[in-house]
């Protein structure tokens, strides 16, 4: 049907038009897939019986001013709920919404939600038994008790955030990968993990997971400090991870990439953006080893020509390239990458101040080049007089 390809406030205007147009946008097949964006204020009778007439079963709560107990009674076969940002979310608001099983509940959303603690992961685990995805960045009351609460009642989890949940610990990463089966079975099916900014975990963070989480496709350890290059030896057989983002991660240096590159990972992406300590050797190890990226970050790294030459005739397969700011990169590093990264769709240049109009004539010749990202460089005077 045609209303399906209008955008959801055209949906609302053609339904407008007359009785026939009006029963016609009302059919579900229009609305497949739409997430309802609601502020949740006075009571509204006819909001969720005319959710439910249209099949909408996804809902984003950009403010909440009454009882979340209200959306969850309105909408018994809910799939999805963001509740991001809702600040003055608590455990007792929850509480009463989650009091029975919701079997229809797939995706949840509590960013930023900063008032949930354990006791709210405790009624999810207890009545979202199907939920695949769990977002919980930003909630920094969460503890290791919340994650062995996820790890005993959520074995369908594919998704976990916790960005930024500063109190978990490796006893927690524990929990998830199921290293305490006397109390929890763990999240064994994840296949995303984002623990961004947990300040507190350790390589043996990284041993739980590769002990635990074979299925494990997507690891976000971006400003995980306390990680080191023994942890990467953990992580280098994974042979189900494909990205991996060690952004900011002050203790990874060249060995660690060594240790990813003689395992037996098959990496489609890898970010090591503003890790100090990686320099041009890293990028002999990634040709050596890891020759199959498609996306390749190194914002920030200490490499220069000499590195990107070590590097560019292996990897017949890279199709993103971020070197911005990266100083020390020369025409002659751009040359390099245009007449052997053939398939390049986007390279970020950033802050790259030692490049020129030459350097950038040759990569802009690039044949499948889509993005350029240039911010900060600017001709010198010789070459804005040509």
């Amino acid at each position: 049907m045609i209303f399906s390809y209008l955008d959801v406030r055209d949906k609302g205007r053609v339904a407008q038009v007359c009785a026939a147009w009006r029963d016609a946008s009302y059919h579900k097949s229009v609305w497949r897939g739409v997430e309802a964006k609601l502020h949740l204020r006075r009571a509204n009778p006819s909001l969720f019986p005319s959710l439910q007439a249209r099949g909408i079963r996804r809902v984003q709560i950009l403010s909440l001013r009454r009882s979340l107990s209200y959306v969850i009674q309105g909408m018994p076969n809910i799939e999805s709920l963001n509740l991001s940002g809702c600040y003055n979310l608590t455990d007792n608001g929850l509480g009463h919404a989650f009091v029975q099983e919701i079997p229809s509940l797939r995706v949840l959303n509590l960013s930023l939600c900063k008032q949930i603690t354990d006791s709210s992961l405790g009624r999810i685990a207890q009545y979202l038994k199907n939920l695949e995805v769990l977002e919980l960045g930003g909630c920094s009351n969460i503890t290791n008790t919340g994650l062995l609460l996820i790890a005993w009642g959520l074995h369908r989890l594919k998704s976990l955030n916790l960005r930024s949940c500063r109190h978990v610990s490796d006893v927690g990463i524990g929990h998830l990968a199921g290293m305490t089966r006397s109390a929890a079975e763990g999240c064994l099916n994840l296949e995303y993990l984002t623990l961004q900014d947990c300040q507190k975990l350790t390589d043996l963070s990284l041993k739980h997971i590769s002990k635990g989480l074979a299925k494990l496709k997507v690891l976000n350890l971006s400003f995980c400090g306390g990680i080191s290059d023994a942890g990467m030896i953990h992580l280098s057989h994974m042979t189900s991870l494909w990205s991996l983002n060690l952004r900011s991660c002050d203790n990874i240096s060249d060995t660690g990439i060594m240790h990813l590159a003689m395992g037996t990972l098959r990496l489609s992406g890898l970010d090591m953006s503003f890790c100090d300590k990686i320099g041009d050797q890293s990028l002999a190890y990634i040709a050596q080893g890891l020759y199959q990226l498609k996306s390749l970050s190194l914002c920030s790294c200490h490499i220069s020509d000499d590195g990107i030459n070590r590097m560019v005739r292996q990897m017949h397969e890279l199709r993103t390239l971020n070197i911005g700011q990266c100083v020390r990169i020369t025409d002659k590093g751009l040359e390099l990458i245009a007449d052997h990264l053939t398939q390049l769709t986007g390279i970020d240049l950033y802050g790259c101040t030692k490049i020129t109009k030459r350097g950038l004539e040759r990569i802009t010749q690039l044949p499948c080049l889509k993005v350029l990202n240039l911010g900060l460089w600017q001709m010198t005077e010789s070459e804005k007089v040509r």
